[in-house]
């Protein structure tokens, strides 16, 4: 996750060669459980059930099988192409799955019904590669395929439902085998993804499903089978805490090219109605999707965007909001739709922390970094739309410095509204000199405003540096700190055969935000009552490591808690709707309203891939 994992659209295309390498280096290192090293030895008359075996990784993998036989329940002619055979016999053992995917690299010429009599060699592909903590996808590779017979009956789908699926998601990893799950045996009336894995390449089907991920641009949407898990309500499904997973999500794809037939569009709780069915695929996107033969339709059940609340007189309006490396280069409707939501949808909040703001052309690598022209193409917008005429503070970064899209030199900007707020100027000030906290008389000031946060400080080395600002509101000062945290890239999915899996780019974050934590309790130790906003795109979760970090000692509170459980959103990712985006606020700030403004994360048509937070409070 910058929140998300950036693919592309061509995906696992032509990966024999990857097959190969990752199947050898497997082997070689040891590294799936129940690997032998009798790749020369040839298996004939296995069934299907022989090759999956009871855990997640095949006994028979590395081995030449032959005369495998089954029924083809589904044909890829895209992407990772191949097909779905099943045995529709079985062994009647519940842990061994009956189907198996069986990689062509070409387009298959076998149809859905044909009986077939296939050789091969069995292999575990892990989508993204050994590193990626992924589990594998069990399948016959460099296959020989023969059609014995066509136009059979494909076997009887296997209903997956909210009774059918376990609440326990996953066991405890293995501590002998580093923390992995693939050696156990499968327990599939006990863990979800056990039971997920026991139906891997097997024909199954869903009945009418509440969407909870909008389809995305790679033609896939998320639904849930269990219709009260984590509900919230507008229909998304939640996810508050690492131990609650979900286990009712389930990607959705289509076994039909596009240009035959255009994937629906669905919006976060809009109905995937009648009979889904198709092969139990894994893939690196999402794990486990049924790549659907048949399609559901998709109804429409009128989900609308938010507006929030018009801030009254005294009261401060203060929001964050990811603009999703907003550059000039972007088409006109960008930056109207997103001015347009501010005015409308943010009803023009007094302060506005921008995230991802690129510099003046975008992602072109020519050593650009000032943003103004970005900037003003935006605040003209937010004016067109009926805005207020915002004026805006910032710092541009050294070239390259803070990660993001090369060349684009993200930064966080300010925009205020200076009709009813002004903007203390202290200092010039460039990409690498911080600011700091002076005071006099109990009263806490920057010592460069707007200035950023311990630049020099390793935890944001190809990351953000946060952007101080002191504010005056009716003779109040208010100190904002906008920030856009170290994103999620690297971490293991919650798929990952490591259970629990791991979560590498925590520990920048939790530097980060020991960080800026130090920082709000330098201003609080000259001022107490300091009115003192940590906003932004904190790229974790409101109960994560990082949160409490910047929480330490009571110098923050994350207003987010003050919503109800099932209204903990900002961002929708592979079904689970989840914070990333957060404001936190001093002691000092009493009473306010919180608002996570969903007008973005639930919907198949963004204008960013977050939803914007707002706060309301009387200084």
């Amino acid at each position: 996750m910058p929140s998300s994992i950036p693919r592309s659209a061509g995906r696992t295309v032509a990966r024999s060669a990857a097959v190969s390498a990752v199947v050898a280096a497997a082997l070689a290192a040891g590294l799936l459980a129940g690997s032998t090293n009798a790749a020369a030895e040839d298996a004939a008359g296995v069934r299907i059930h022989d090759i999956q075996g009871t855990t997640r990784v095949s006994p028979l993998v590395g081995q030449q099988v032959s005369g495998v036989t089954g029924i083809v329940t589904g044909v890829r002619t895209y992407g990772s192409r191949g097909f779905w055979i099943q045995d529709p016999e079985g062994d009647g053992n519940p842990a061994t799955s009956e189907g198996l995917f069986v990689f062509t690299s070409s387009v298959p010429t076998v149809a859905v019904g044909d009986a077939v009599s296939v050789s091969g060699t069995v292999t575990e592909y892990v989508p993204g590669g050994l590193t990626s903590g992924n589990q594998s996808l069990t399948q016959l590779s460099k296959p020989v395929v023969t059609v014995v017979s066509q136009g059979n009956p494909v076997p009887a789908p296997v209903t997956i439902s909210s009774w059918s699926v376990p609440d326990a998601y996953t066991p405890e990893g293995d501590p002998a085998a580093a923390g992995s799950i693939n050696g156990l045996t499968l327990k599939p009336r006990t863990y979800a993804l056990d039971y997920y894995e026991s139906l891997e390449g097997t024909n199954v089907r869903i009945g009418s499903s509440r969407v909870v991920g909008a389809t995305d641009p790679y033609s896939e949407l998320w639904v849930t089978v269990k219709p009260w898990e984590n509900r919230n309500r507008r229909g998304g499904t939640v996810y508050g805490s690492y131990e609650s997973q979900n286990t009712g999500r389930l990607q959705i794809q289509s076994l039909t090219p596009i240009a035959q037939q255009p994937f629906p569009k669905a919006n976060v709780g809009d109905r995937l109605t009648g009979t889904t069915e198709g092969p139990l695929d894994f893939n690196q996107f999402g794990g486990y999707t049924l790549t659907a033969r048949t399609l559901g339709t998709v109804v429409d059940r009128g989900l609308e965007r938010e507006s929030t609340d018009k801030q009254q007189r005294n009261e401060l309006a203060v929001a964050t909001y990811n603009v999703e490396n907003l550059d000039p280069t972007d088409p006109q409707e960008k930056f109207d739709a997103l001015a347009k939501a501010v005015v409308e949808n943010l009803a023009s909040p007094d302060i506005l922390a921008l995230e991802e703001i690129q510099d003046n052309n975008g992602a072109k690598n020519d050593g650009t970094v000032a943003a103004d022209q970005t900037v003003k193409k935006f605040t003209d917008a937010i004016a067109a739309a009926g805005g207020p005429a915002y004026e805006w503070r910032s710092v541009d970064p050294e070239n390259n410095k803070d990660g993001g899209e090369p060349g684009g030199n993200i930064r966080q900007v300010f925009l205020f509204n200076p009709a009813r707020v002004s903007f203390t100027d202290r200092a010039a000030t460039d990409a690498s000199s911080a600011t700091g906290v002076t005071g006099r008389k109990g009263h806490a000031a920057l010592t460069v405003s707007p200035g950023r946060i311990d630049p020099a400080n390793t935890a944001w080395e190809s990351s953000r540096k946060p952007l101080a600002g002191e504010f005056v509101f009716r003779g109040r000062t208010v100190f904002v700190i906008a920030n856009h945290f170290g994103s999620k890239g690297g971490d293991e999915s919650i798929v990952s055969h490591h259970q629990p899996p791991a979560r590498s780019s925590e520990a920048k974050r939790l530097l980060q935000a020991q960080s800026v934590n130090g920082f709000v309790k330098q201003l609080l130790a000259v001022e107490k009552q300091a009115d003192v906003l940590v906003v932004g795109d904190i790229n974790d979760f409101e109960f994560s490591g990082t949160t409490k970090a910047l929480t330490d000692g009571g110098a923050l509170y994350p207003a987010v808690k003050s919503l109800p459980r099932s209204e903990r959103y900002s961002y929708v990712y592979q079904g689970n709707s989840q914070v990333l985006d957060q404001i936190l606020t001093s002691p000092g700030v009493r009473h306010f309203d919180y608002d996570s403004v969903h007008i973005n994360a639930e919907f198949a048509d963004q204008d960013s891939d977050h939803d914007p937070q707002v706060v309301r409070f009387r200084p």
